[in-house]
């Protein structure tokens, strides 16, 4: 049991583990504000575009409730207990996904470009000479094919 705390212990305070768990949280509020913006911001005027349509309210009626439709709302279809399919309410969550979906290509690009070029490491080896296999910078003899090659001076 102590070697399971251990290393539960061991892995709960990595970095990549801490790191991940702000990452989820981050996400849950960067959800919130998108699901306003497509709500609150972008759905209204699309719907006035599209002759006045709530997307929230679009929806059909598979099975009236206790008091038969037509239903005006959405909830007031739910409220009398009508099952229904939320296609409006779909629409307005495929809209959240791509904005979040284009929102984090923008933030993965900029951290991309940030991104250090890392330099590339020095060689620790050179072609022999004679059979053009590698050989240590330091060689005196290539252990392919034995000849004796000059000491590589930096």
């Amino acid at each position: 049991m102590r070697a399971f705390i251990k290393e539960f212990r061991e892995f709960a305070v990595k970095g990549n583990a801490v790191e991940m768990a702000i990452g989820i949280m981050l996400g849950a509020a960067f959800t919130s504000v998108v699901k306003s913006l497509v709500a609150d911001v972008l759905m209204p005027p699309l719907g006035l575009m599209l002759g006045g349509v709530d997307f929230t309210n679009l929806f059909w009626v598979l099975k009236h409730g206790e008091i038969a439709g037509p239903y005006a709302t959405l909830a007031q279809a739910q409220e009398v207990g009508a099952v229904t399919i939320n296609y409006g309410t779909f629409i307005n969550t495929i809209l959240s996904f791509l904005i979040v979906a284009v929102v984090l290509f923008f933030v993965v690009r900029g951290m991309n470009s940030m991104r250090r070029k890392e330099e590339p490491a020095a060689p620790t080896t050179r072609p022999c000479p004679e059979c053009r296999q590698a050989i240590s910078l330091d060689a005196t003899r290539c252990p392919f094919c034995t000849s004796r090659v000059k000491k590589e001076t930096t």
